[in-house]
């Protein structure tokens, strides 16, 4: 415990002073890059590594005090550009609306009708299917966490039941498989997390690049369905590699019964529970219907309005009160399910992010400079294939959001040069660099998670499985995503 306490104050130090020194390089040495593009591009490459080494919230708030330190603007400037951000904002009352969620422990009762279903008894891979579809669909409409969470515990009390040995290849490949379908719901709601900030980044990045005129609107709807149908596509896809290629022996979930799930019955659902589940079916209309059908007179409003959506509805369950309190318990929710270092880590991500590529930095013409000759020449589709494969490997080796907000520019420049359409090139660069993050502790916290399972996964194991599981997915995703994203939008 001391060594890793020595070791992050280590790694702070270093990564301060990266952000102090990178200012002192000479002018010049970097073409096109100003004075304050080189303090800026300090606190850029100091905070990937704090991001990399020590606590993110401490790396996250690091950031924010070192950019209000810059020539770029005063602190307040830099602070209302940071906490005054709409994306921000949108997305902290998102996360207090879906921590009250799992204050509530709605999330418990939605994995147990899920699992429950009458026709998975007897068929192991119909039983496969119907979890990684249940932890795909609660990833998108809830949170990637909480399907792996919920799902663990009870497929553990299953392979005990039914005569599974931990060592056993089945089982193991069910653990992996619930987080690598919660990672295929991950980048899905263009509404939550670090979907909505590489999309809120996008959108703030567009600005500092005046001559991208069309094909840069990517609305809500559209780019959540043609998502969810990859998504979708990736899961049948991890199923299939299961059956075809790992093989497992599934004779054992063959004795899996309804009975063994039902042992430990909920109680009736509390009218504060039920509530919150008619709420979140219109927070989902809301964030998603109005952008389908932008004509339409309320939906309209609702359309130019969505930033008020989740305020609107936060209000609204915090007001409301049953015997046991407010449906939205904002304290409690604050306190344990607000996940503050998600929050601090996209919002420090999205400062980052517009302030690199603001043209006082000179950071767009330097990315300009370098990559025009590495681009030039290629098509729309074979640079969205280098991308992709580029963003899969780096994305295990470094946060899969900083990759992420790192490549946005790139993409930019590119089409600038190209004139090409950024639209669906962003598209497929959140929704791979969010999927893939699985082979790796760095990726993610998902694929942290997978890592710290020793009692189930070896490394050796979480290394073949995932690594094996992500290639395929990237070539289902070139083969088959880039063609459909294109079509689409």
């Amino acid at each position: 415990m001391k060594k890793q306490v020595k070791a992050s104050y280590v790694n702070f130090l270093i990564g301060f002073a990266i952000m102090i020194l990178f200012r002192f390089i000479p002018l010049g040495v970097l073409p096109n890059v100003t004075e304050i593009g080189l303090q800026v591009m300090g606190v850029f490459i100091g905070t990937i590594y704090l991001w990399s080494t020590v606590n993110p919230t401490v790396a996250s708030i690091a950031s924010i005090c070192m950019l209000a330190m810059t020539d770029f603007a005063p602190a307040g400037g830099v602070l209302s550009t940071c906490f005054g951000n709409p994306t921000v904002v949108q997305m902290f009352f998102l996360m207090v609306f879906m921590g009250g969620l799992t204050n509530r422990k709605l999330t418990v009762y939605i994995a147990r009708w899920i699992m429950t279903r009458k026709f998975i008894e007897g068929k192991p891979w119909v039983f496969t299917l119907v979890m990684m579809l249940g932890t795909y669909l609660m990833s998108v409409f809830i949170g990637a966490f909480a399907p792996i969470f919920l799902f663990w515990p009870i497929l553990y009390g299953v392979f005990e039941e039914v005569g599974y040995e931990k060592t056993d290849e089945y089982p193991k490949l069910m653990v992996i498989g619930v987080v690598i379908s919660a990672l295929a719901g991950f980048p899905v709601p263009p509404y939550m997390s670090n979907g909505l900030a590489l999309l809120g980044n996008y959108r703030g990045l567009l600005g500092n690049f005046p001559s991208l005129t069309e094909g840069t609107a990517i609305s809500d709807a559209t780019y959540f369905i043609a998502c969810f149908i990859l998504g979708l596509v990736l899961v049948v896809t991890f199923v299939g590699i299961m059956k075809f290629i790992f093989r497992p022996d599934v004779t054992p979930m063959k004795k899996m019964s309804i009975e063994m799930l039902e042992r430990n019955p909920l109680p009736a659902m509390s009218k504060a529970q039920k509530t919150y589940g008619i709420f979140l079916c219109i927070f989902i209309f809301c964030m998603l219907i109005p952008s389908l059908l932008p004509n339409v007179p309320v939906l309209s409003f609702i359309n130019k309005n969505s930033l008020l959506v989740p305020i609107v509805l936060v209000c609204i369950l915090s007001l409301i009160q049953f015997e046991d309190g407010p449906v939205l318990r904002f304290g409690p929710v604050m306190g344990q399910d607000f996940a503050w270092p998600t929050f601090f880590l996209c919002t420090s991500a999205i400062l980052i992010g517009g302030v690199l590529t603001n043209e006082a930095t000179g950071v767009t013409p330097f990315l300009n400079t370098i990559l025009s000759p590495i681009f030039n020449g290629m098509s729309g589709t074979v640079f969205t294939v280098v991308l992709l494969v580029l963003v899969v490997l780096l994305t295990n080796i470094c946060n899969s959001l900083v990759i992420g907000m790192i490549m946005q520019p790139v993409v930019l420049t590119y089409c600038v040069a190209a004139g090409v359409s950024p639209a669906p090139i962003i598209t497929l660069l959140i929704f791979t660099v969010l999927l893939t993050a699985a082979c790796t502790p760095a990726a993610s916290p998902f694929a942290a998670m997978l890592f710290g399972n020793k009692e189930y996964l070896t490394t050796t194991e979480v290394y073949k499985y995932t690594v094996v599981t992500v290639v395929i997915e990237l070539l289902v995703i070139l083969v088959l995503g880039i063609p459909f994203v294109n079509l689409f939008m």
